[in-house]
C-alpha cells in the first residue's frame, strides 16, 4: 500500500485548495488561507502584497507544476518562492496546467494576490506625487503625469501658434483610477508596508474638495487633488495609489504656519505680524496650466478654495492675456517653420518657455521660511552653507506687489522669487532678433530671481547649482519654476 501515498499527498493538495483564483482578478485574504490554486495560462503572472504590518513575516511558494505537491521552502521540480521588496512580489512564468500558491509563516494578518495574463502586477512606481503648494489648512497636490502632453508642433504655410487664452482640453477618455492618501508624517506611515492594500487601510487626513485630471503644460497630464481641513504647521506624508495596485510615492511637505515668528527678524518692530498665512491659492488656469501655489490677493469670493479661473480678478489677467498676444504676435513675424533660427527650438517652444515665464512673474508666490530655517534669503554662491535658503524676500503690509496689478496686500508675506532658469529658458528657446535677456549674477540678478539653484549662476553654465532642481519630494521649495 506504500505505492499510494504520493497519490494520497497530491490529493490532500487539492482539497487544501479551497479556492482556485479566476484568471485576471484581485482578491484578499487572511491569515487563515494557506493553500490557493491558480489558473492555466501560457502568460501567468501571479503578484502579491502584504496589507498589514503583521503580515511581514509571510513567505509565498508557486508550483506550476501538474503534480499537485504542495510547494514550500523545501524546494523542489518546478517550485519558486516569490520574494518580496517593500511588502511586493511576482512571479511571471507558464502555468499551462494551473498550479497552487502556497502561504507559509503568516499567523496573523492580511494579503492581497493578483493573477493575470497581462502582466498586471503590485508595484512601487518610481514617479512621484507633485506638490503644488499649501496654506495653513490647504494643499494642491497632483500625481505622477500619467499621460504625456500632446505634441503639436504647427508647419509652414499654416504656422498657428495657440492663442493667449488657452481654454480647456478635453479630459482623456481613458483615467487610471487614482486614490490620495495623506497623514501626518508623525504617523509613520513610511514604516508600513509599501503596497496599495495597506496604505489604502490607513485614515487619510483632511478633506478633498475636488479632484480631476490637469494637462500642466509640456509636464503631461496629471490628477489633481484639492484638499482642505489640514492643521498648520504640520509635516504629511502623501501618496498616490493607482487602480488599488501600484503606488506612488512617498512625498513630504508642511503646512504653512499660522504666524510668521522668523520674519520678525528681517521686520522693522514697528510692522506687526501677520495673525495667519493669508495668501490663497490660485489653480486651474489654463492659460497658466503650471500654476498651483499661493498669492498676495484678498480672500477669494464666498469663501471659496482660491482662486481659478472662474474667479480672478479681470485687471489681473486681462494684462497677462495682452503680454501674452503682444509676444505671440511679434514671434510670428518671424517665417516660424520655414526659416530655422535654431536645430533644436521652434517657435512654439519659444511660445511655450516664455508662458511659464510670464506666469510665474505675473503671479507672485508666497511662501514662508521652511522649519529651522533662521534666514529668509538665499546664501550667496560659493557660500559652504549645507543647505541653501529658498529665495524670500520680506513683503510688509501695505507693499507694492511685485506685479502692479496685483492689489497691495494688508497682511505681511514673504514672496518667493522665481527661478532665474525660466527667464534662460525663454533666452535659449527664443528667436535673436526678439532681444531677450536675462540678467546676471554679476548685475543683481539675485534682486529679482532666486539664483545658484538649479544651474550655478555662472554665465554660461547649465547644472551644477546648490540643489539641481526647485523643490524636492521632501517639501523643501527654494524658487518658483512654475
Amino acid at each position: 500500500m506504500l505505492f499510494l501515498l504520493p497519490l494520497a499527498f497530491a490529493l490532500a493538495a487539492h482539497a487544501q485548495a479551497q479556492q482556485v483564483l479566476p484568471l485576471n482578478s484581485l482578491d484578499s485574504f487572511s491569515a487563515q488561507t494557506t493553500l490557493l490554486g491558480l489558473p492555466a495560462s501560457s502568460q501567468l503572472t501571479v503578484s502579491v502584497a502584504i496589507c498589514t504590518s503583521e503580515a511581514s513575516s509571510a513567505r509565498f511558494f508557486l508550483s506550476n507544476s501538474s503534480s499537485g505537491a504542495v510547494p514550500g521552502p523545501s524546494g523542489g521540480t518546478d517550485v519558486f518562492e516569490i520574494q518580496l521588496s517593500d511588502g511586493n512580489g511576482q512571479w511571471s512564468g507558464s502555468a499551462p496546467n494551473g498550479g497552487l500558491l502556497s502561504v507559509q509563516d503568516l499567523s496573523q494578518g492580511s494579503f492581497q494576490v493578483s493573477v493575470s495574463d497581462n502582466g498586471t502586477t503590485y508595484e512601487a512606481l518610481d514617479q512621484l506625487p507633485m506638490l503644488g503648494d499649501t496654506t495653513s489648512t490647504q494643499a494642491i497636490l497632483f500625481s505622477y503625469p500619467f499621460l504625456p502632453a500632446p505634441i503639436e508642433q504647427p508647419s509652414f504655410p499654416n504656422y498657428t501658434l495657440p492663442p493667449a487664452n488657452l481654454s480647456a482640453p478635453d479630459i482623456p477618455s481613458s483615467i487610471p483610477n487614482f486614490t490620495l492618501v495623506i497623514a501626518p508624517t508623525s504617523a509613520q506611515l513610511s514604516s508600513l508596508p509599501q503596497t496599495a492594500c495597506a496604505l489604502s487601510n490607513t485614515s487619510s487626513t483632511g478633506s478633498i474638495v475636488s479632484n480631476y485630471p490637469w494637462l500642466q503644460s509640456s509636464q503631461g497630464w496629471r490628477s489633481q487633488w484639492l484638499v482642505d481641513g489640514l492643521s498648520p504647521s504640520t509635516n504629511y506624508t502623501a501618496y498616490v495609489i493607482q487602480d488599488a495596485l501600484k503606488v506612488s510615492g512617498p512625498i513630504y511637505f508642511a503646512t504653512k504656519s499660522g504666524k510668521f515668528p522668523l520674519l520678525l527678524l528681517l521686520l522693522p518692530l514697528t510692522i506687526p505680524p501677520s495673525a495667519n498665512f493669508q495668501c490663497p491659492l490660485v489653480y486651474s488656469l489654463p492659460y497658466c496650466p503650471s500654476t498651483a501655489y499661493a498669492v498676495p490677493l484678498p480672500p477669494p469670493p464666498s469663501s471659496a478654495f482660491g482662486y481659478n479661473v472662474t474667479t480672478l480678478p479681470d485687471n489681473i489677467t486681462s494684462p497677462l492675456l495682452q503680454y501674452m498676444t503682444n509676444f505671440t504676435t511679434m514671434l510670428s513675424t518671424f517665417a516660424c517653420g520655414r526659416d530655422l533660427y535654431s536645430p533644436l527650438q521652434t517657435c512654439a517652444d519659444c511660445q511655450t518657455n516664455y508662458r511659464t515665464w510670464l506666469c510665474s512673474v505675473s503671479f507672485p508666490r508666497c511662501s514662508e521660511p521652511a522649519l529651522g530655517d533662521n534666514s529668509t534669503t538665499a546664501p550667496s554662491l560659493g557660500s559652504s552653507a549645507q543647505a541653501p535658503f529658498s529665495a524670500l524676500q520680506p513683503q510688509p503690509s501695505g507693499s507694492p506687489s511685485r506685479n502692479p496689478n496685483f492689489p497691495n496686500a494688508t497682511y505681511d508675506y514673504s514672496t518667493l522669487l522665481p527661478c532665474l532658469e525660466t527667464c534662460n529658458a525663454v533666452d535659449r528657446a527664443c528667436p535673436y532678433f526678439l532681444g531677450i535677456k536675462c540678467p546676471t549674477t554679476k548685475f543683481n540678478a539675485a534682486a529679482s530671481y532666486g539664483v545658484g539653484f538649479i544651474d550655478s549662476g555662472n554665465e554660461g553654465e547649465i547644472g551644477n547649482g546648490a540643489t539641481g532642481l526647485a523643490q524636492d519630494r521632501w517639501g523643501n521649495v527654494w524658487c518658483n519654476g512654475n
